[in-house]
Formats: structure tokens, sequence, C-alpha cells
């Protein structure tokens, strides 16, 4: 299959939509979110009772006293694990609740 001069691909359509829609951050906070399990593990990810993101910093809330203290020690590690996943600075800050 050949593409012609100006043809693009479907993911790069859907990358241009998102960026002249102004839809690229709203997208990335989504795919972080539902991404929690894959990147965190089921152990932690079972644990999260709530979890969004505001104004780049990522909200948390956890009910165990212990996983609350495990997320905070590793907060540098996540958020470059989250920003990471999706190639760009979306988070930069994290609070857990």
């Amino acid at each position: 299959m050949s593409r012609r001069g100006d043809d693009i691909t479907i993911k790069e359509a859907i990358e241009k939509m998102l960026d002249v829609y102004k839809l690229r951050r709203k997208f990335d906070e989504t795919a972080l979110i539902s991404a929690w399990p894959q990147l965190m593990g089921n152990a932690i990810a079972n644990r999260t009772k709530q979890l969004y993101i505001r104004d780049k910093k990522l909200f948390i809330k956890v009910e165990s006293a212990v996983i609350k203290n495990e997320l905070l020690l590793m907060r540098s590690q996540i958020i470059g694990r989250m920003n990471e996943h999706v190639g760009q600075v979306v988070i930069e800050d994290l609070v857990v609740l």
C-alpha cells in the first residue's frame, strides 16, 4: 500500500485533530487515569479510591496510611513514569489525599 504525497496516517490525523481543537491535555489526562493500574500495578491501583488530575496536579485518594506513605516516597518516580507514558509533561505535582 503506497501513500501519496499529502496522505497522512490515521494516527497523524488524530494527533493533528487533538492539537487543532486543543484537546491534547484532556486526552493525555484521561489516558493517564486509565493507565494507572498498568503503570502502578494492581496492588496500589486496587487500594486507590479516587484519582483525578487538575491544574497539572495528580490527586490520589487512598484510605491506607501505608499506601499513602509509599506514594509520597515515590512521588518523583510516579510523576516521571506518568509523564513518560504520554510523552510530555502533563503532571507536575502529586497530592495524596
